[in-house]
């Protein structure tokens, strides 16, 4: 009697998960390109730039499906940071290769080349871009798409947005405007850090701004179904982690919780345990006093809970350390690049001999300012270790491009 209540539970939960997993609300580009029958691409040479996160609802790869594709003529993929297959460390060279499932080259655009040379185009006539993006301008992907938009433009290429959501979602606006000094390939365009836009939206605007080097022909397959206050988990699809070190689609989130600050490599901030992006430990933090003491900021939508850990790799690998877990109890309210620059703040306070500034290592200064887009964040905070003397400066252009954004929205 036991064994047919166990089955018999076991069966509904698998219906209920089965039926829960077909509630996909939405239908992203490759969706729609394919309800078209590749219209946009029929009879003409196509090189992809994609990675694992390139599927359709049913997750098949992007690359399958238009090699596969009668009137699709599929010639060659090219790989943005971590390859086409999403087997290469952050940071590391992706190398030319061939695809060992469809035998096509495999052209790098994270290597010595980040933009496609006219060598590694000829014979294409449409560049297709299908990468799932995380809303964050430091995430490489938007630099990879907006060179490879140039270097369609200068070779007469038709580019050809396959659009997928933010998963941010499509209101959330944070940061300063990249300056001309802090040009660089995690800082690569004009845009604040969090930018609230689809990777279609922002094609868009990069194209109607004139913020490449010259317009291209650009096409954006839009979505269907996708609302701007979405969160990943109301769409039903499936997350396939967009580096190695965003595994969940709540990863998206964090990573501009901690990002920043983990350029420096000071702290701990989950890269290396099983909370990546989540978290802030060091070996010299008393977890329960610090967290009491973030609590006591009241920040919205965010609560501290102490934490203990040994890191597996990277920052503090092997050593006990102490801190907090960032858990976001109500993500319209939070503040996601906020919350960084105050546990700066409450180190310097509670542990002076610990300031961040003071600590971290000075040659690891420049990506810090690459990623925040401009010198003048570090240089405010380190005066006084304090957010609100960074604040307005951190916020200065966001009214205005939420503004002009608004001109380059596909959804509502």
């Amino acid at each position: 009697m036991k064994t047919i209540k166990f089955i018999l539970l076991n069966t509904l939960l698998l219906l209920a998960f089965t039926v829960q997993a077909q509630k996909i609300r939405i239908k992203t580009g490759i969706e729609i390109l394919k309800e078209q029958n590749f219209k946009c691409l029929e009879g003409k040479r196509v090189g992809l730039i994609t990675n694992p996160t390139g599927v359709d609802n049913n997750l098949k790869s992007t690359i399958d499906i238009l090699h596969e594709a009668p009137n699709v003529k599929l010639v060659a993929l090219y790989g943005p940071e971590h390859g086409v297959r999403g087997d290469v460390h952050a940071g590391d060279k992706v190398d030319n290769s061939a695809d060992p499932s469809t035998g096509l080259p495999v052209f790098s655009l994270y290597g010595k080349t980040r933009k496609a040379t006219p060598e590694m185009l000829k014979g294409i006539d449409v560049l297709v871009y299908d990468i799932q993006d995380i809303g964050c301008r430091s995430f490489t992907y938007i630099s990879t798409m907006g060179l490879a938009m140039e270097a369609a433009a200068e070779n007469n290429i038709e580019f050809v947005v396959l659009d997928r959501l933010n998963p941010v979602g499509g209101l959330k606006v944070e940061g300063n405007l990249v300056e001309d000094n802090y040009i660089s390939f995690v800082s690569q365009f004009k845009i604040p850090y969090l930018y609230g836009l689809t990777c279609g939206e922002l094609a868009l605007m990069f194209n109607g701004e004139k913020m490449l080097g010259k317009q291209c022909k650009l096409h954006v397959v839009k979505m269907k179904g996708w609302k701007r206050k979405m969160d990943y988990a109301a769409t039903g699809l499936q997350w396939i982690p967009s580096s190695p070190h965003i595994p969940h689609a709540h990863s998206a989130i964090f990573y501009p919780v901690s990002g920043i600050l983990g350029e420096l490599g000071y702290m701990s901030i989950g890269v290396g345990y099983t909370i990546p992006f989540q978290m802030f430990a060091a070996p010299w933090i008393k977890a329960e006093e610090f967290a009491t003491k973030l609590n006591a900021l009241h920040l919205p939508g965010i609560i501290f809970r102490p934490i203990h850990l040994k890191p597996f790799y990277s920052v503090g690998q092997g050593e006990n350390l102490q801190g907090v877990q960032v858990h976001i109890v109500d993500f319209k309210k939070a503040a996601l690049s906020d919350i960084q620059f105050y546990i700066m703040q409450e180190v310097a306070a509670l542990y002076p001999d610990k300031a961040v500034f003071d600590h971290a290592d000075k040659g690891r200064f420049d990506m810090f300012d690459k990623v925040c887009g401009s010198n003048e964040i570090r240089e405010r905070f380190e005066k006084n270790n304090r957010w609100e003397d960074v604040r307005d400066y951190w916020y200065k252009d966001v009214d205005a491009f939420r503004k002009l954004s608004k001109k380059y929205y596909l959804y509502k």
